[in-house]
């Protein structure tokens, strides 16, 4: 069951939670959830939307490339260790998450890409914009420390790849029951 929420209001616990660990979720090869702690809720072009932040090497970057589709989960009890662990430091390349982490999946109501069980407040999105960053122009003591050029795309932290911007307009808000 879901219940339908204005995710306007919860708009505070989103952001409180984002430092700590949330979930981007994609489908387009195989289901795939990514921790993130970076991103924003608010309104853009008159539509509501949740901006997320991909490396650029990531296998999340590919699926959202491909199905301009994706899904956050949001926990409301505090994060699950073994969920973040999984979906923090490995890739999607290299296993299955779902297995991995033991993922309950929820089924999307409008975007195709399912949410989470363990992590209920579920927002869906579809791409609006995507635009790639110019490390040139972000402050040189943020790109020493969050882009070392010295540190392969292939680490799960900072690393030399930039991100991805994606703007995607919130088309379905609900906490799975």
């Amino acid at each position: 069951m879901k219940e339908r929420i204005n995710v306007q209001d919860y708009a505070n616990l989103i952001t409180k939670a984002l430092p700590r660990g949330i979930l981007l979720n994609t489908n387009g090869d195989k289901f795939n959830a990514m921790v993130i702690g970076w991103g924003h809720i608010g309104t853009l072009w008159s539509r509501p939307t949740f901006h997320v932040y991909v490396r650029q090497g990531r296998y999340t970057k590919r699926q959202l490339d491909m199905t301009g589709a994706f899904t956050i989960s949001v926990p409301l009890d505090g994060v699950d260790t073994t969920i973040n662990r999984v979906c923090g430091s490995r890739s999607g390349f290299n296993i299955d998450k779902v297995v991995e982490a033991g993922l309950e999946l929820e089924e999307a109501e409008v975007n195709g890409t399912p949410g989470i069980r363990q992590y209920p407040l579920t927002i869906e999105c579809r791409v609006l914009y995507a635009q790639d960053q110019d490390l040139s122009k972000i402050p040189q003591d943020i790109r020493e420390r969050m882009y070392p050029q010295d540190v392969p795309g292939t680490n799960p932290m900072a690393n030399r790849d930039a991100h991805t911007m994606y703007v995607g307009e919130i088309v379905d808000a609900y906490v799975i029951k």
